[in-house]
């Protein structure tokens, strides 16, 4: 739900210090190459990118910003991880593409009203805390019929379910953050955006595809900063052994492979919103 809670300023910049340091460590990128294809396929979908102003937040590694720049758009990405920006503009050098990049807050855009006929997110700010902030800020950000354009892990999917799962072993985060999942619910995003436009949800689903479940657990293990850091603490606790048997029997009971393999679609919702003009 919206936050309504006073919080603290300094609890704030506290939890996006230590949000930074999470995706910052392991190898985001590396993971993000699973998402490449299906996820900034399912957003451009909804769009015309070509000639437009597009502003993609919480980019992470570039994935969507790079495709929609082949697009014909003209694209700024933005992410508050300097280490993610570092690699997407090295991945826009080496394919020839001129992007903008930006280390910025999602919940403080350093961008002027009004200033992108498109504004898009892959699986990017459903990690921001506040998401009654940050559905305000990529409104303001984004012109009077305008195009907003969010792909979120849903909450009955593999990532939704991950962080469900983790969520029983680990302290509760503050009670003015929102959970990652609940970006995936169609009452939430329809709480979010309706008031400031048309409220489009679409499902689809990316394929993790890996030899073995248990290849899967340590590629997420040692690349995925949320499933590392949690890993990391509760291994000096010595209470990883309990989630690491919760995670398998997860993504066993999820997987689709018969054949000693890991397959999981795991499902994500395409929200669009056509912003009043």
């Amino acid at each position: 739900m919206p936050q309504t809670t006073i919080t603290p300023p300094d609890a704030v910049d506290a939890l996006k210090a230590q949000h930074r340091a999470t995706w910052a460590d392991g190898d985001y990128p590396a993971v993000a190459e699973h998402i490449a294809q299906a996820l900034p396929q399912a957003a451009l979908a909804q769009l015309d990118v070509a000639g437009a102003r597009l502003l993609d937040v919480a980019t992470g590694s570039g994935n969507l910003a790079l495709d929609a720049a082949r697009a014909g758009a003209t694209v700024t990405g933005i992410d508050l991880v300097p280490e993610l920006i570092d690699v997407a503009r090295r991945r826009a050098v080496d394919a020839g593409l001129r992007i903008e990049w930006l280390v910025g807050d999602a919940e403080a855009l350093p961008l002027p009203d009004d200033a992108f006929d498109v504004t898009t997110s892959i699986v990017g700010v459903q990690f921001a805390p506040r998401s009654r902030v940050v559905a305000d800020e990529l409104v303001r950000v984004t012109r009077p019929g305008g195009t907003i354009v969010l792909v979120n892990w849903t909450p009955g999917g593999l990532i939704g379910q991950l962080f469900k799962t983790m969520s029983r072993h680990l302290p509760a985060p503050p009670d003015w953050v929102t959970p990652p999942p609940v970006w995936g619910s169609d009452d939430h995003l329809r709480e979010l955006f309706s008031d400031a436009g048309d409220v489009a949800l679409t499902y689809g689903y990316n394929p993790f595809v890996f030899p073995s479940v248990d290849a899967y657990m340590t590629f997420f293990e040692v690349n995925y900063g949320p499933t590392k850091r949690a890993r990391e603490k509760l291994e000096a606790e010595g209470r990883w052994a309990p989630l690491q048997d919760d995670l398998r029997g997860l993504y066993t009971r999820l997987n689709q492979a018969d054949d000693g393999t890991l397959h999981i679609d795991s499902e994500f919702v395409v929200c669009t919103v056509r912003l009043n003009g």
